[in-house]
């Protein structure tokens, strides 16, 4: 696993004043997580809970009322070139070009650059997201899948220390955001991106992220449990339900959302610690002896073939 922390939240909280005699709404507090160099993150939880509200706050976009975010050393104190943020909504312009549109990223990112390093770089990430020949295209002449494509392209090209994305798939249809996610995989293997997204999606939480972040029900949300995505890392959307850690891990996610995020905002269990939210391995419950994983799940992955 990863071993450089890299990204800490601190004690985050978000509070709204009160208003017409309105008590203040606290969303959530005392959110303690890392991030480690190189991993894929996903926080999941029913809405207002504050998933959007902890992005916007690691992308410098929202203050806190409380709390800090460390990233790389350095607190995070406003919007940086060193975060890339996705958002459902591609957010392209439409009055520039596929290549123009990544264009102006890369050119905030290396103002000095010259013209024919500016394009090479574009060119790399529209080949990444399989949108060679389309640099021309306007938005307007592209498909859904297409335009969040171009926005993720965007995002990678400045290549950020961090990539923040929220549902950036939540429009698609289910055919196309498959296809995007095994790309997204692909491009995350080759650059070694840390990525925190918002997700509703519990597939797309297993089949992407290294640890999956589950928060309580808002108001005053905190973060319920983490947990810890035990199959292999090369997976693939079309093999992954095979593997016997799957429906665990599955099931787990399920009882979570449906039963217990409530109970656990409604009565913090005894030896809660938010500082230290429970870490928990769901796909391992049951196993015998812990081994090394590849020995381990090698036949298990047969037996089931």
């Amino acid at each position: 696993m990863h071993e450089q922390e890299f990204l800490k939240i601190e004690g985050l909280a978000k509070v709204y004043p009160a208003t017409s005699g309105n008590k203040p709404l606290t969303v959530f507090e005392d959110i303690h997580f890392s991030i480690n160099k190189g991993e894929f993150v996903c926080i999941i939880g029913h809405s207002g809970c504050g998933k959007s509200t902890i992005l916007n706050a690691l992308a410098g976009l929202e203050e806190s009322s409380a709390g800090v975010v460390i990233m790389d050393g350095r607190e995070v104190s406003g919007p940086s070139l060193d975060r890339g943020v996705v958002f459902q909504s591609h957010a392209l312009m439409p009055w520039m070009s596929v290549l123009k549109n990544i264009e102006f990223a890369v050119k905030s990112r290396w103002p000095k650059w010259d013209k024919a390093k500016v394009r090479a770089q574009c060119q790399k990430y529209i080949d990444l997201v399989h949108l060679t020949g389309n640099e021309d295209k306007k938005p307007a002449e592209l498909s859904g899948g297409m335009k969040q494509r171009v926005g993720i392209a965007r995002a990678f090209s400045i290549e950020p220390k961090m990539l923040l994305m929220d549902e950036p798939f939540g429009a698609l249809d289910a055919l196309t955001r498959g296809v995007i996610q095994d790309e997204l995989l692909n491009i995350c293997a080759e650059t070694h991106q840390t990525v925190f997204m918002i997700t509703h999606d519990i597939d797309e939480a297993i089949l992407l992220a290294d640890k999956i972040v589950l928060m309580t029900n808002g108001p005053e949300a905190k973060i319920g449990e983490i947990v810890v995505n035990t199959l292999p890392r090369d997976r693939t959307r079309n093999d992954m339900h095979k593997h016997p850690h799957y429906y665990r891990i599955r099931n787990h996610l399920v009882d979570f959302l449906v039963s217990r995020s409530k109970l656990l905002r409604d009565e913090t269990p005894a030896g809660y610690d938010a500082k230290r939210p429970p870490m928990v391995r769901p796909g391992l419950e049951g196993d015998p002896e812990p081994q090394p994983e590849r020995e381990r799940v090698r036949p298990l992955l047969h037996a089931v073939s």
